[in-house]
């Protein structure tokens, strides 16, 4: 287990936050359903954020890589480090990017790609699993498109399917912090992962029981996510935000650390391909309706919010101003 000294866990905390004054509910999406393509569109619209079950991920897939996960962050740090530093792909702990933001968190970034160069015992539980959830994002981007009316229907989902596709996978472990627990009880934050948006189209989220991940809602305040190891989470990226016109809301969200228990998520984030053109879809745009941002490729996008902090509003350097 890491131990810090106690001057040193100051950088890793956050200030509590006022609760919202409503707990709203997180939308629920049962894909075995008809109707889940309208409450799909109404959840990209109010929260950017929604559960997803009957998602035909098989359970098998999802407990032979939480297992293999939890292997690698036990063995030794020597081990672990021969797999980083991350460029951009391997093995990181602590710092998350090259802007100076810390996180109380060791992860695995990974090409999405199945040809990729993974850890020892990854290669075939992690190309099993990043198919299966490729799969479902995809089939929830083609449910999108049949509610909003768009032809092709896999206007969204070809970008992911792309063999030139720049999609990643990350698995995030939090180990448990002894030193925060004094802390923890005074209602101060552990930063796991600080606040940002997802840059890519679709981002598609598990985790194990231990609950951490927080939302900003409308109001500014962080609501807590209730963990569910046998569901899914979708998050809307800064991409689809761009690309309805800002009719999908890109959700703001976080993770705080645990003084007691280890939390292990896994994230698979679809992106398009390096040269595809970001903009507003024209079959969207309605009567005058101005573009709400600049033309950008998603290599332009993609570095940089690399270059930024990862509270940064990365939209905001492609929002045209509109004269009004």
């Amino acid at each position: 287990m890491v131990t810090v000294s106690k001057p040193l866990i100051e950088q890793f905390l956050v200030k509590p936050n006022t609760s919202p004054l409503v707990i709203p509910d997180i939308p629920l999406i049962d894909l075995s359903k008809p109707e889940s393509k309208q409450h799909i569109v109404k959840a990209c619209q109010d929260f950017g954020f929604f559960k997803v079950v009957n998602h035909g991920v098989p359970l098998k897939f999802i407990n032979k890589l939480e297992s293999e996960a939890v292997n690698f962050f036990n063995s030794p740090l020597a081990t672990k480090e021969k797999f980083g530093p991350p460029d951009p792909f391997g093995y990181g702990n602590k710092c998350i990017g090259r802007n100076g933001d810390v996180g109380w968190v060791e992860y695995l970034l990974l090409n999405a790609k199945p040809e990729s160069d993974y850890p020892e015992n990854f290669q075939g539980i992690v190309n099993d699993y990043v198919t299966s959830v490729k799969t479902m994002a995809c089939e929830i981007l083609e449910l999108l498109a049949d509610e909003l009316k768009l032809q092709p229907r896999n206007v969204f989902s070809k970008l992911l399917k792309d063999e030139q596709s720049d999609s990643v996978f990350r698995v995030n472990h939090y180990p448990p912090c002894p030193e925060f627990q004094e802390k923890e009880r005074n209602g101060s934050k552990l930063v796991g992962f600080g606040e940002h948006t997802d840059p890519q189209i679709i981002s598609v989220l598990r985790s194990n029981n231990t609950s951490g991940l927080e939302i900003s809602l409308r109001d500014g305040s962080w609501m807590s996510v209730p963990p569910d190891s046998e569901s899914f989470f979708i998050n809307v990226g800064d991409s689809l935000q761009v690309m309805t016109n800002g009719r999908f809301k890109s959700v703001k969200h976080r993770v705080v650390a645990n003084g007691t228990k280890s939390r292990v998520s896994m994230i698979y984030f679809g992106g398009p391909p390096l040269s595809e053109k970001i903009a507003p879809l024209p079959s969207l745009m309605q009567g005058e309706e101005d573009s709400l941002y600049k033309e950008f490729t998603w290599f332009e996008y993609k570095k940089s919010a690399f270059n930024s902090r990862l509270s940064d509003n990365r939209l905001g350097l492609f929002e045209k101003i509109i004269a009004s």
